[in-house]
């Protein structure tokens, strides 16, 4: 018989889950079992490999300490990959007993939840033992105590040798029929093959990059589509020009919503220049009329259902600078 132990307290000194499981160890060992120790935060970069370790064992001890709340981070780790990369099948026929020593309160809650977690893999929870530990020496001096940890590691040994079975739990219902695990059909294999790869760092960073590679790429794609958006309207603007007198010269820039440049238009002895430019003012000359306005807005003008004067009017454009300017707008763009 093979035994697996993991602890998931951080390794401390005056830590009662520490005494608890080197006392069944060694009550394990007397009884000729195999017993393996695994303590989780040595293993902290290859967590998700560890579910891998079940494959010769018959049943397993999971320990940890409440210091706080809950079962910790690096059992709460261990479960998760237990659950995306351990074989189901393994699981299904291993013994668990929840061993959880408190500092402060929850000791139970945490004992109930290595049990559930444990039934909703599809494994066999078996009786667990907790308890709350106010002094360490006073508890480990307690030949009562001793011997109840005794009796719950030779009660794990009996269950596993004669194979006991439990009643079934709504756990287990609520798993078949609900909880399913989202992830590709991979066989025992494939899956400790991928538990490998997430525990690599090297991997994991190769991967990061090739998405990062695969990020940039795509915004360039999109980068040649914001190309085609900054030709907006400019072909409208052109076509419905009226040149006015000669010596009307003005900037204008336009800032529309959702576009990334402004749209400047400028006219200079007759000519009209438009086109979309950085947020600095072109060629370093001051604008005579900055606008604000939302494309649908942009739309409705160049539709010839609502004039510059009238957007403005209407506060559906903002304006400013020169107004007598921005009156202009209607006489040289005839929508």
């Amino acid at each position: 018989m093979k035994i697996n132990i993991y602890y998931g307290g951080r390794g401390l000194l005056d830590d009662p889950t520490l005494y608890v499981i080197n006392k069944m160890q060694e009550v394990l060992q007397e009884l000729r079992v195999q017993v393996e120790r695994y303590d989780i935060h040595e293993h902290k970069n290859s967590i998700s490999t560890l579910p891998q370790t079940f494959k010769e064992a018959d049943g397993i001890i999971l320990a940890t300490t409440v210091e706080w709340l809950g079962i910790g981070g690096y059992m709460q780790q261990f479960l998760d990959a237990c659950w995306l990369y351990g074989d189901k099948e393994k699981i299904k026929n291993l013994y668990m007993q929840p061993v959880v020593m408190s500092t402060t309160y929850g000791e139970r809650e945490a004992e109930v939840t290595l049990a559930n977690a444990w039934d909703i893999l599809g494994g066999l929870p078996c009786d667990g033992l907790c308890a709350y530990v106010d002094d360490l020496v006073s508890f480990e001096m307690n030949g009562t105590y001793s011997t109840l940890i005794e009796k719950k590691a030779e009660g794990l040994y009996r269950t596993i040798s004669q194979k006991m079975k439990g009643f079934p739990t709504s756990n287990q219902a609520v798993t078949e029929s609900v909880l399913r695990t989202r992830q590709l059909e991979l066989t025992p294999q494939e899956t400790e093959q991928l538990s490998k790869y997430v525990a690599d760092d090297t991997y994991v960073k190769k991967q990061k990059e090739d998405i990062e590679e695969l990020a940039s790429m795509f915004k360039d794609m999109l980068g040649q589509g914001d190309e085609e958006e900054t030709k907006d309207y400019l072909v409208e603007f052109r076509s419905h020009f009226v040149k006015p007198q000669d010596d009307f010269n003005a900037i204008y820039q336009f800032r529309i919503q959702d576009k990334k440049q402004p749209l400047v238009i400028k006219i200079q002895g007759g000519e009209l220049t438009c086109d979309y430019m950085g947020t600095e003012e072109p060629d370093g000359e001051n604008v005579d009329v900055y606008a604000k306005l939302t494309p649908e807005v942009m739309e409705k003008i160049i539709a010839g259902r609502m004039t510059f004067q009238g957007a403005f009017m209407t506060g559906e454009m903002t304006a400013k600078g020169n107004f007598k300017t921005l009156r202009m707008l209607d006489q040289i763009f005839i929508f």
